[in-house]
């Protein structure tokens, strides 16, 4: 008799698929912008209390995850009394609402189309949306490296880590990851009303991404490969350059995806009208072009695949081989 198929590999899969063909939807009750609510409910609620900044910060944390991870086990768990293909379909949708495929895609795409009409205006507006620096005074190259960054550090954080815990413990898992991820975004910053209190969100999104961000300086090199890319160069300044960043993980993709085009990124950012120096990652072997961002989007969307496929690997192969 042949085992069947794990529920959570026919959830991924379909999640992947919805996600890739709707988008991710513009809902006032999408799961993410109610953890955003949560959150900044939470906060004003937790810094009224008379306890240490970096304590009510700790709870935020504590709080926000578990209870994610909490209301999605319930959810789950109702949805199994509904029988087997509610519980999948219940699952497909968490997950799905996880993922970012097509926005990441989406909003890059608005840049590069901006670009290749020739408005800056347009084109700054656009990357507005997707990047926490100024873009009011932006140049060409300066919105590519930026919208090319986007991308990169996306397709980790929007996605392969995401994927990652959906694979480790199912919808669950990937919905607390997106809680974990919402608060880095958040309240995860370094300025002087977050540097204590967002310290651990920010910290433990650093650990949930740590295993992902390195995954993704293998997979990114083969996609660049399949995508006509260099897959030396990726593979190369993704460990050459990969730690040169400030934080553990972002500099490994976007070092990949730059290695995979030839192209440099990094360097002075304004934010808020402070100049940020970061470091140049990768080499200026090619010009940073819209064509560039379209490069970029298309290394992403395989590197995805890539992911899944491995991921569905990976599990069938235990599954079958050891249990």
């Amino acid at each position: 008799m042949i085992n069947p198929v794990p529920g959570f590999l026919v959830q991924i899969t379909v999640a992947y698929i919805a996600d890739v063909i709707i988008g991710d939807p513009q809902w006032s009750y999408h799961p993410v912008r109610l953890i955003g609510r949560a959150i900044e409910g939470m906060e004003y609620l937790l810094r009224k209390l008379p306890i240490p900044v970096r304590i009510s910060g700790i709870l935020l944390t504590l709080t926000i995850v578990s209870g994610t991870y909490l209301s999605i086990y319930a959810v789950v768990l109702l949805s199994g009394q509904g029988g087997t293909l509610c519980e999948i379909l219940i699952g497909a949708a968490i997950i799905y609402f996880a993922i970012s495929v097509k926005s990441l895609s989406d909003e890059s795409k608005k840049v590069m189309t901006a670009l290749k009409g020739h408005d800056l205006i347009k084109a700054r507006k656009a990357l507005s949306l997707i990047v926490g620096r100024d873009t009011e005074n932006l140049g060409e190259e300066q919105i590519v490296r930026a919208c090319v960054e986007t991308v990169a550090e996306g397709s980790v954080d929007g996605i392969l880590s995401p994927l990652f815990y959906a694979f480790a413990g199912g919808p669950t898992a990937a919905m607390a990851y997106k809680a974990v991820n919402t608060l880095d975004s958040m309240v995860g910053h370094k300025d002087e009303k977050y540097i204590r209190f967002g310290w651990a969100s920010a910290r433990l999104d650093d650990l949930a991404n740590y295993i992902p961000a390195r995954i993704s300086a293998v997979l990114i090199p083969m996609a660049s490969f399949l995508c006509d890319g260099n897959f030396k160069g990726s593979l190369r300044i993704a460990f050459r350059d990969g730690r040169k960043h400030e934080s553990p993980n972002s500099g490994i993709p976007e070092a990949a995806i730059a290695g995979a085009l030839g192209i440099q990124i990094g360097g002075p950012s304004a934010y808020q009208g402070e100049i940020v120096e970061k470091p140049y990652i990768g080499d200026p072997q090619n010009p940073l072009t819209a064509n560039s961002i379209d490069a970029a989007i298309r290394i992403m969307y395989v590197t995805s695949i890539l992911f899944i496929a491995f991921g569905i690997g990976v599990i069938l192969c235990l599954k079958y081989w050891f249990f």
